[in-house]
């Protein structure tokens, strides 16, 4: 990337977004979008243990624990870098797994398969990260790590946060390798990170639509499907879909609907529904994968406007519902909107009141712990500052039981989400580190 030294940490900064709540959904047909009253932070705060950055989190969707990775630099030069748990009900840090002061750094990746936590470890020397070790704690709640992942990636392609399928509860994961040796030919595999088991590598030979700039991955679990949405980005050009068979190593592509970059997608495995977002036309896009064919929806107030298209897609398996992040609002004078569909492509709600920082969204990632039987209505993770995470709930009274009451009676079942955003993906192996990437596409 060639950027100067100062602070890689930036590049991996997490930037997280108060939102609304939801009383009632909107009318799936209507064109009207009424604002939801703001409903501000819980009592739930989670802060980095030694107030440091926090460069990637998650939740244990299958348990009671989350992880988180901090940094800071001190004023030797040298990095402060902790991974640490804390508890979803108290937002209390639990464990400090490990603290180095060191040059190395830490980046929480995800947590997989079954309360399987992931983070990375970025070696450096000098300005340069010339290695990467990947550790596994294995259950989350051990508090430690207890084992290593090993992909089979080398020294020339990158695993980014976001190139990790977020698909809680499946054994496997979809992993997007990028290739950072100058020939763009990224590699695509499946892997159980648990076991430390990989498939065959499928290397993606269309450079032109996935080589350049990292695609948005979604992970079809039943079709055993890494789904990609690449294309040029240049403007008013159709999006191109990459279909990646993981057990036979088949790579297929075929011309998507709406206009320029894929800016966020995700996958309903059960119906082989696809959702994207794309950049020049504030449009959202449904897919049948198997006719390859599909519709758009033009977000709410939008006019089609490039400077209110959507950003991040995540699918709500359990009410199945699409989420889709729009950076700058259309139905609301500021800040930033979150939208919800239904497979059908019909607006189901329309939740006002996020602040995406930087307008990059990468990705929101939703978790659902323990279910309806504590969470009713929607919790999420805000940081408004470098080290503070926030538990918000958008939902009404005794609704906001994921952060006030554990056991409370619900006013109302609804999807629980904790979304966040990484601004930007590590600095490259043999490659400087810089201040600032935009990421966003």
């Amino acid at each position: 990337m060639n950027n100067q030294s100062f602070s890689h940490l930036l590049l991996r900064s997490i930037a997280m977004a108060a939102m609304l709540s939801f009383s009632g959904f909107a009318s799936a047909q209507s064109s009207r979008v009424v604002p939801k009253p703001l409903v501000g932070p819980g009592k739930v705060i989670v802060h980095s243990k030694f107030g440091g950055q926090i460069f990637g989190f998650d939740i244990d969707q299958n348990g009671t624990e989350g992880l988180l990775s901090e940094a800071q630099v001190l004023p030797n030069g040298n990095v402060l870098a902790a991974v640490e748990t804390f508890d979803q009900k108290t937002g209390k840090i639990l464990k400090v797994v490990i603290k180095t002061e060191t040059k190395d750094d830490f980046v929480t990746m995800g947590v997989v398969g079954t309360s399987v936590g992931l983070v990375e470890r970025e070696h450096v020397k000098g300005i340069y990260v010339v290695k990467r070790i990947f550790h596994v704690l294995n259950p989350l709640d051990s508090n430690q790590f207890t084992g290593k992942w090993t992909p089979p990636t080398g020294s020339k392609h990158i695993i980014m946060p976001t190139g990790v399928s977020r698909t809680q509860g499946f054994p496997e994961v979809s992993v997007f390798a990028y290739d950072n040796s100058g020939n763009f030919i990224p590699w695509v595999f499946e892997s159980d990170v648990a076991k430390n088991t990989f498939g065959p590598i499928v290397k993606i030979t269309d450079s032109t639509n996935f080589g350049s700039v990292p695609p948005p991955m979604a992970f079809d679990t039943n079709t055993d499907q890494a789904i990609l949405g690449g294309g040029t980005g240049a403007f008013y050009t159709h999006p191109v879909i990459g279909v990646v068979d993981l057990n036979t190593g088949k790579f297929s592509e075929f011309t998507g609907i709406g206009y320029g970059f894929v800016n966020g997608n995700a996958v309903d495995s059960a119906d082989g529904t696809f959702c994207t977002t794309t950049e020049d036309d504030a449009s959202v896009e449904f897919y049948d994968l198997k006719t390859e064919s599909g519709f758009t929806v033009q977000l709410p107030g939008s006019g089609g406007n490039q400077y209110y298209s959507g950003a991040d897609v995540e699918f709500d398996s359990t009410h199945k519902l699409f989420l889709v992040a729009q950076p700058n609002s259309s139905s609301s004078g500021s800040g930033s909107t979150i939208y919800v569909y239904d497979t059908k492509g019909d607006l189901q709600e329309t939740l006002n009141g996020f602040s995406f920082s930087n307008g990059n969204v990468i990705p929101a990632h939703i978790t659902e712990p323990q279910l309806a039987k504590r969470v009713c209505g929607w919790a999420r993770l805000w940081r408004d500052r470098d080290s503070v995470v926030h538990i918000l709930a958008a939902a009404e009274g005794p609704s906001a039981a994921f952060v006030r009451k554990q056991n409370g009676p619900c006013l109302r079942t609804g999807p629980s989400a904790n979304p966040s955003w990484l601004v930007s993906p590590h600095a490259e192996t043999e490659e400087p580190r810089g201040e600032s990437a935009r990421i966003t596409r």
